[in-house]
């Protein structure tokens, strides 16, 4: 069979995969998923947010029409964008004269922290699609193409920014040019031109023509320590949650080679920057690092061709051609069954299975709803309610408790009992206090669809031992337990 039917094989079975998981898990491992579709849901009804840093400009463009029709829709945006980035990391592999190309798939999607995205509205895997397809055409000798596609970057994620300026680099190091150093230079500013064109966009949908300084994030500075600090070597230890922990032999050999080779310096030199970058500003708690893995999705098509090369290096070296097959089969299924249970251990993403029943079980007995409060951003989603409607919360509790006490009559609280207390500091009582009626709560112990009841494994980065608790991330697969209230208020 051809590589291409090969490709095409995987990436059919794939496509099933992301939809199962679409529907599976309705919502998002993380709070910023149901944020990225809030600011997509409601975007022609707030020009602004397409514009927003946060949100960021491409995402927006990409995924506010489809999101129109609901969340299931807009997920299955982020499923496409993953197949596409699968094949054309695949095209990648036949470009560069890779053999088994085919494999290239695989090895993007069983990439764990791939796997937990594939469905999921956050703008890694979108990323990822822009810098394959303006990876593809550098490689080609397109390097005019490639630089106005790599310029896109910075409208899907922040370190579109900092990827810009090895690219940059790259022109001006690139050995096919004969131009002089010099008449290279004027050419990077192609580079600007993504930034441009959101800059352009806020003046014009705003009328402020510093809206992007005005709108940056207070928790992305060089002083804010909000996510803490963990030690340099910390996203090295989580390599087998970003590139599965099968797979991290041949990355690791693919990369030693490639670099001791100086060759394919632009995939090492994507992986390495993102390492570098995350590492440092991890250690240092800046610039609003939080330390997840998912951040190298981004640069996922870098990291599968790595370890499609240590994957060509070790079986190459076995000469019965059964054994290696038998070998490789193993190792993808392998690697599949770890990370679809790492993408079953992220507990908080079941937690939409509890607010879906108990929002069911509202509508069987409805009452008058003029304004919503929600502690979790998938209860606006489910309620198709907008969260601009109603005054924010924020982590000053008596500003909450305020907010609450103003609420007109007919003001229906979605509350639960993990975001809720930690994130605004308010429970349930603290809401009947305000005067609302407690219409139902229902506790559920949400477990995964694969593993039922095991313990979850925790890694101290300080003492470097594995302890376990029932609770951590990534929690594999230990029970969670959630409350889901409904109150109301009367008068």
């Amino acid at each position: 069979m051809q590589s291409w039917h090969k490709a095409l094989a995987w990436s059919v079975a794939l496509a099933f995969v992301g939809i199962t998981l679409a529907r599976l898990y309705p919502d998002s491992y993380q709070q910023d998923g149901g944020a990225h579709y809030a600011l997509t849901r409601w975007a022609f009804d707030h020009p602004w947010f397409f514009v927003k840093v946060w949100a960021r400009p491409l995402f927006e463009a990409v995924y506010a029409v489809p999101a129109q029709w609901g969340q299931p829709v807009a997920k299955l945006v982020t499923v496409a964008v993953c197949l596409a980035t699968g094949w054309h990391t695949f095209r990648l592999a036949e470009q560069l004269g890779l053999a088994r190309p085919h494999l290239a798939i695989p090895l993007v999607w069983f990439q764990p922290s791939w796997l937990l995205l594939c469905s999921e509205m956050m703008t890694e895997p979108l990323f990822a699609l822009v810098f394959v397809l303006a990876l593809r055409l550098h490689l080609a000798g397109r390097v005019v193409a490639g630089l106005w596609t790599a310029s896109l970057l910075i409208l899907a994620r922040p370190e579109g920014f900092f990827l810009g300026i090895l690219w940059g680099l790259w022109i001006l190091l690139d050995r096919r040019d004969p131009q002089p150093l010099w008449k290279r230079l004027p050419s990077t500013l192609r580079l600007a031109a993504g930034f441009g064109l959101w800059w352009l966009a806020s003046v014009a949908i705003t009328g402020n023509p510093l809206f992007i300084l005005d709108d940056w994030p207070r928790d992305w500075d060089a002083t804010n320590g909000a996510y803490g600090t963990e030690p340099f070597w910390s996203y090295a230890l989580r390599l087998p949650e970003i590139v599965g922990p099968l797979f991290a032999i041949p990355f690791l050999l693919g990369l030693g080679l490639l670099l001791f080779r100086r060759q394919l310096g632009t995939l090492t030199s994507s992986f390495l920057l993102f390492f570098l970058l995350h590492s440092v500003f991890r250690t240092l708690g800046v610039f609003g690092e939080a330390g997840y893995p998912r951040y190298f999705v981004s640069v996922a098509p870098a990291m599968a061709l790595i370890t499609l090369i240590g994957w060509n290096t070790i079986t190459g070296k076995l000469s019965l051609p059964l054994f290696t097959g038998t070998l490789g089969a193993l190792g993808l299924g392998a690697s599949a069954a770890a990370a679809f249970i790492y993408v079953d251990a992220a507990e908080s993403s079941r937690d939409a299975w509890a607010i879906d029943a108990t929002l069911a079980r509202f509508r069987e007995s409805p009452r008058e709803v003029l304004r919503i409060h929600a502690s979790h951003r998938y209860m606006y989603a489910v309620l198709d309610y907008d969260p601009k409607l109603a005054p924010a919360f924020t982590a000053d509790r008596e500003h909450n408790q305020k907010v609450l006490r103003e609420a007109p009559a007919g003001t229906l609280v979605v509350w639960e009992d993990h975001i809720g207390p930690s994130w605004y500091h308010l429970e349930e009582k603290d809401i009947e206090a305000l005067g609302y009626t407690l219409l139902r709560s229902d506790t559920s112990v949400l477990t995964g669809k694969w593993l039922k009841d095991s313990p979850g494994l925790f890694f101290d980065y300080g003492s470097g031992v594995l302890t376990r608790e029932r609770s951590s991330w990534p929690g594999f697969g230990g029970p969670r337990t959630v409350r889901v209230s409904l109150l109301y208020k009367e008068h």
